[in-house]
């Protein structure tokens, strides 16, 4: 295997070993190199029944350690914007996540997870634990808890869905003219809506389309849609199944390599706030919107 793909694992089976040496002899990688490889998140130890990644290159080792190296020069070396701190309510924040961010890391890295960005922004540094997902090549909000308690909190919300959430996607078409849509069951307003409930991954899932505006020149719509189920790729799903794919989208829609960012953006939260007890909304600026302009 390549030093610039390569897995490493060696076991400390004596007092006083230099880990850090001894993964630099196995990979062939330096100690500056591996010690970036710490930071991003490439290194784990395992120490009895737990594995956990590593961060500090001075780390005391016992007999029956573990260290593992997984080292991919392309993930470690990719770089992705910069989350927004939009919200911040102390004991949890919201954030803009841009396009290219995950919410969830993986064995050769998480350096590119909106939880490690905002661990290694905020000052004085806090905790940040993930309450729910965004795919990768979506954007908006998203809220990040900073103790395990909150996150226990606010994760219980989505559970019970008892949180109002919505999004604002660009897609192909006119969506009015969709023979699926139907009077808005909502009387007070003169919008249509746009019930989906194809199964995805062949489990019940259900989104509702709004249309907001309608671009003739590029025959694109920008729809706010709410759903009642999480199903992964859910709204990128449902869109493409009634062919009005949302742009951009380069797996199920007919975007190419070449095309714009996946137009997909969380949008709104409306909860009651484990803090202050008082329901609270938190909007995305304007300006981090998808626009048809």
């Amino acid at each position: 295997m390549s030093v610039s793909n390569q897995e490493i694992h060696i076991n400390i089976d004596a007092q006083q070993q230099d880990g850090l040496k001894m993964l630099a002899a196995a990979s062939g990688l330096s100690l500056q190199a591996l010690k970036k490889c710490m930071h991003k998140g490439a290194v784990w130890l395992t120490r009895g029944k737990q594995t956990q990644r590593l961060r500090r290159a001075k780390k005391s080792y016992l007999v029956g350690d573990a260290l593992h190296l997984y080292y991919n020069e392309n993930v470690l070396n990719e770089i992705v914007p910069p989350a927004e701190l939009l919200f911040d309510e102390g004991d949890y924040s919201l954030w803009y996540k841009p396009y290219g961010m995950r919410c969830q890391g993986s064995k050769w890295s998480d350096h590119t997870t909106i939880n490690r960005f905002v661990e290694n922004q905020t000052t004085p540094s806090r905790p940040a634990y993930i309450v729910h997902r965004l795919d990768r090549a979506a954007t908006g909000l998203i809220i990040i808890a900073h103790s395990k308690k909150m996150a226990a909190a606010l994760a219980k919300l989505f559970a019970l869905r008892t949180l109002k959430k919505y999004y604002h996607v660009i897609v192909e078409g006119d969506i009015e003219k969709s023979p699926l849509f139907s009077p808005s069951l909502d009387a007070s307003t003169a919008e249509k809506q746009l019930t989906i409930n194809t199964p995805v991954d062949n489990k019940n899932a259900i989104s509702h389309v709004e249309q907001l505006e309608y671009c003739q020149e590029s025959d694109q719509s920008l729809v706010k849609i709410t759903i009642e189920t999480g199903r992964k790729h859910q709204i990128r799903v449902h869109m493409a199944s009634i062919g009005h794919p949302v742009i951009g989208d380069r797996l199920h829609g007919n975007a190419d390599i070449n095309s714009i960012d996946l137009q997909l953006t969380s949008c709104f939260f409306e909860f009651i706030c484990p803090i202050s007890h008082q329901r609270t909304q938190f909007m995305l600026p304007e300006r981090l919107r998808p626009s048809l302009k």
